[in-house]
């Protein structure tokens, strides 16, 4: 009796579409969203970082720094919709490329109490801009969006970092990286 509750329950849900005054809007505002953060190269290098970093860092430490930024990206979302201003907003997201590709170059283990904060604030500059970019799209399907590419985007990062070998190549490589990506964000922050 479980399984047909859960199966009417998914058909509900499924064809509840139909009931929008303007149908496929909802679906637009969740794949624009979603492109969002793959549009930029900005928002592409410092999410990939953060599962990069992350991916080195001991215990709890390496879920809570992409779950972090995820929450903060969406309290910073939050705060535009709500008119709230945030000073320098690509300069921010420019620095959070520079300062997280430097983590990585420099292989740097901070602890929780540092990183968590220096994330989220990052993030807060991100879901500015996202919000910023929304246009006319429903809040909730648009964040929704975001929030999963993010999420995506901080995996594949944690899944490169982890799938390197590690050894003394492996490492030089992910310096590299690091420092490529802190070469983008002061080039971003410098133009």
């Amino acid at each position: 009796m479980k399984t047909r509750s859960a199966l009417a329950a998914v058909a509900l849900a499924t064809a509840s579409g139909a009931a929008f005054a303007h149908p496929g809007h909802e679906s637009a505002s969740f794949f624009t969203g979603f492109t969002h953060p793959l549009g930029g190269l900005d928002h592409l290098l410092a999410m990939l970082a953060v599962g990069l970093y992350a991916a080195h860092q001991p215990g709890t430490t390496r879920w809570m720094l992409p779950a972090g930024f995820v929450l903060a990206m969406l309290a910073g979302a939050g705060l535009g919709a709500l008119g709230v201003a945030l000073p320098a907003v690509e300069a921010g997201i420019a620095a959070s490329v520079l300062v997280l590709g430097l983590l990585i170059a420099l292989a740097a283990r901070l602890p929780l109490a540092a990183s968590l904060p220096l994330v989220a604030a990052f993030a807060l500059f991100h879901g500015h801009a996202h919000h910023a970019e929304m246009g006319g799209a429903s809040l909730v399907t648009y964040a929704a969006g975001f929030a999963l590419a993010t999420a995506l985007l901080h995996g594949a990062g944690y899944a490169i970092a982890r799938w390197m070998p590690q050894t003394r190549v492996g490492n030089a490589i992910r310096r590299v990286a690091g420092l490529v990506v802190a070469g983008v964000g002061g080039a971003m922050l410098g133009a």
